[in-house]
């Protein structure tokens, strides 16, 4: 295995739209979505670990996730956990990990990946990664792994890239924000658009390289504590320091500006599990397209359904279709699923018992 493949897993996610499973203090990254026997962060760090060396797997996560990480990825050490005392969207994270992989190996190259994914065909998407790296390795680089879109969909951002490009790997035009269905039908009909999965890859020689020409004052800041990564000193620096980086997207800080970035339309079947609805799509489901998690269920009339529960609840549905019904220790929710998307509003609405 490649000594110089490094992966920063982002696991500081709040999944708010998957209450009332995924809540601040549990988020959905650490919890079964699938029934599969494994949650969404074991999952993808033994994804990751088909071609990156296990130590070389960090895992960016919030401090008050720490102890959650270390009992679900038990083989992980202390020092390949990066906490962040405050939460600063993801260009920050990415700017700090990167510093501290590069005191490690300046030869590093690595794949930045969202740990609640699900990705079907892992053998592909390993392929898919190495031929990323290959090209990281010689060139300067950004890249990223773009999805063949399935319908208009109007939750995902979207990688416009050149319609002239004959390669296989592509030079990326644009990213373009979430569109209007409207706007995502154009997108979809041009044939050179993209769902942009916020999986990146590239040397570390690269990245730090963008960041100090397009964030030049995050880039000052961090290197200010070059010298005490990797050590016992690290955590003061960050503690202090961290909170005054600025809150922006690695999208927004680095991507949207460069010109060395391309694309690689991915050969793998993919979900970011954003929504009820997104895991609906990716569970079995019975005639009536009910899709069911744990519960033991008696349907009648009832279509186009996913429920949740905990494991062996005995549920009754009759008359309803395209809901909702997730059941979490003092929490019943019931809900439209073409409503999925308010449902991150409702937590603040609710009077404590």
């Amino acid at each position: 295995m490649n000594k110089n493949y490094y992966a920063i897993l982002m696991a500081g996610g709040i999944g708010s739209r998957f209450w009332p499973v995924s809540t601040r203090e549990f988020p959905k990254q650490f919890h079964d979505m699938l029934g599969s026997g494994e949650t969404l962060i074991q999952k993808t760090f033994s994804r990751l670990s088909q071609i990156i060396p296990k130590e070389n797997i960090l895992i960016l996560t919030h401090e008050s996730y720490n102890d959650l990480i270390l009992e679900q990825l038990p083989m992980v050490k202390q020092e390949q956990i990066v906490l962040e005392p405050a939460m600063r969207n993801t260009a920050a994270c990415i700017l700090y990990a990167s510093l501290k992989i590069k005191k490690l190996n300046p030869n590093a190259v690595m794949v930045v990946a969202p740990s609640d994914h699900w990705i079907e065909d892992e053998m592909q998407f390993v392929a898919n990664l190495q031929r990323s790296f290959d090209l990281c390795e010689r060139e300067e680089t950004l890249m990223t792994l773009g999805i063949l879109p399935t319908a208009p969909n109007t939750g995902y951002g979207y990688i416009e890239f050149d319609k002239l490009d004959s390669r296989s790997i592509k030079k990326v035009v644009q990213f373009r924000e979430k569109p209007d269905f409207k706007t995502a039908r154009r997108f979809i009909q041009s044939r050179n658009y993209l769902w942009n999965a916020g999986i990146f890859i590239w040397s570390v020689q690269s990245i730090l390289k963008a960041f100090e020409e397009f964030q030049p004052e995050m880039f000052a800041l961090f290197m200010e504590g070059y010298e005490v990564y990797n050590s016992n000193k690290e955590s003061a620096f960050i503690q202090e320091n961290y909170p005054k980086a600025a809150n922006i997207s690695i999208d927004y800080a680095i991507m949207e500006n460069a010109k060395n970035v391309y694309v690689l339309p991915a050969t793998f079947d993919w979900n970011d599990l954003g929504t009820w609805g997104s895991l609906h799509e990716k569970l079995p489901k019975d005639d009536n397209n009910n899709a069911v998690v744990n519960a033991s269920v008696l349907l009648q009339n009832a279509s186009n359904n996913i429920i949740r529960t905990a494991v062996g609840k005995q549920v009754v549905v009759d008359g309803l279709d395209d809901y909702i019904i997730v059941d979490k220790d003092s929490i019943l929710l019931i809900y439209p699923k073409s409503k999925e998307q308010e449902i991150k509003g409702i937590v603040s609405q609710l009077k404590p018992l």
